[in-house]
């Protein structure tokens, strides 16, 4: 049995237990919600997000240094991989805001209970570029600073690569360093089909399945932007840039995409995208060590969706008017804060709250959407990640750095459970 497999058989009977206990009501107190649901199957869902988030910072540091050492064209795949980027992004908030303007799911969603929500300041432009650079690149990683953490990796892969027999040394230790490290992704995600088991666990219990209903328009606009956005943008765009065949890539991303679904969070699932880029579509190391970890950090196309459909939604709710420049405002707002607000934790909700003050609407109208903001968060991780493999393969296939005979196997990197 493949590991994908596995793992929709531990999200699908996660979910099934999740809502059972919700269905059984125990108080919070009885013994079965105390040291079962919120302590070993809660902490089960914790233990492995943490450890997919052990390896983001190692990981990306050593991958990115030897491939930065490996390729001296790392400015021309910096200028394709943020140029595709900002092109999906401006994709995405487009076709979500066509669609919002088409179903209209603000004006039919009656009472909703205004939650309270105060807004994070976003950094200025000069403050978001002056935070690429790392003071200090041990803090940086010890914090998660992924940016720093990328122009740290880049200026060491380059500086390794021009001295000579002391940089090839250098380099092997990585490339060694490298190699062991993958490894150890591949026993961290053998785990995937238990804690997966376990945080679905956790969503059927606290969902809040009255508030879908509430905003079933809203919910199911964003739902379809999104699918649309992973299974015809995506594969359409891989078919014209690069010719490969999209169903191919999309069945190789099966297991990022779960495992993003799974943990609402593309930083966590970077090890296992990077791993299923490389191993299962191809991707040079070189390529992928550089496009991916940028695309989980500046990548924001799910998001941008969902701030799409949010602002159409907000405007509809409060009786307000969009014109065709406000409109326009929130799709170069979106776009180019997918970029200048990556480093801001709870950057969706941030990025939001700026596209509705540049187009006048009350930030306080999060507050409607909050609710089921948890559930679609993993369907727009997923399509993040979805969309950081595509952008890696078109920017590989587009430098020559792509294995077309490891694309092409449909065994190439799997992880089968041994009989």
């Amino acid at each position: 049995m493949t590991l994908t497999y596995r793992i929709v058989i531990g999200m699908v009977a996660g979910l099934a237990v999740g809502l059972l206990l919700q269905w059984l009501s125990l108080p919070k107190e009885h013994v079965v919600s105390e040291f079962l649901t919120f302590g070993l199957i809660e902490g089960g869902g914790e233990i492995f997000i943490s450890l997919l988030r052990m390896m983001v910072v190692p990981l990306v540091l050593v991958s990115l240094t030897c491939g930065a050492a490996s390729l001296g064209a790392t400015g021309r795949l910096g200028g394709k991989a943020i140029g595709l980027y900002l092109v999906t992004t401006a994709i995405a908030v487009t076709l979500a805001l066509s669609l919002a303007l088409i179903v209209d799911p603000g004006l039919d969603a009656g009472e909703i209970p205004d939650i309270s929500y105060e807004a994070r300041e976003a950094p200025s432009t000069k403050d978001t570029l002056v935070n690429i650079v790392p003071k200090n690149p041990i803090a940086a990683m010890a914090d998660g600073a992924m940016l720093q953490i990328i122009l740290f990796a880049l200026l060491l892969g380059f500086s390794i690569s021009q001295v000579g027999e002391a940089g090839a040394r250098i380099q092997s230790v990585f490339e060694d360093l490298n190699a062991i490290f993958m490894k150890l992704i591949t026993l961290v995600i053998e785990l995937a089909p238990y804690g997966v088991f376990c945080l679905m666990v956790k969503l059927g219990v606290t969902v809040g399945w009255s508030e879908i209903t509430k905003l079933l328009a809203y919910f199911l606009t964003v739902a379809s932007a999104l699918a649309i956005h992973m299974l015809v943008v995506y594969p359409t765009l891989l078919k014209l840039l690069s010719g490969l065949n999209p169903i191919t890539y999309l069945k190789k991303m099966r297991e990022p995409m779960l495992v993003a679904f799974s943990t609402s969070s593309s930083g966590a699932t970077l090890p296992v995208t990077l791993r299923t880029v490389e191993n299962r579509v191809g991707v040079s190391n070189s390529v992928a060590s550089f496009a991916v970890p940028l695309g989980a950090t500046i990548n924001m196309d799910g998001t941008a969706i969902m701030q799409g459909v949010a602002t159409v939604f907000i405007a509809q709710y409060y009786g307000i008017a969009l014109g065709p420049e406000q409109l326009l405002m929130v799709v170069l707002t979106a776009t180019m804060a997918s970029i200048g607000t990556a480093a801001v934790p709870g950057v969706g909700l941030v990025m939001l709250a700026m596209v509705l003050d540049q187009v006048g609407l009350p930030v306080a109208g999060i507050g409607l959407i909050i609710g089921i903001d948890r559930l679609l968060d993993m369907m727009r991780t997923a399509v993040n990640v979805t969309g950081d493999g595509m952008v890696a393969t078109v920017v590989a296939a587009s430098e020559g750095e792509l294995d077309q005979s490891k694309f092409d196997d449909p065994n190439a990197g799997r992880i089968i459970e041994p009989s």
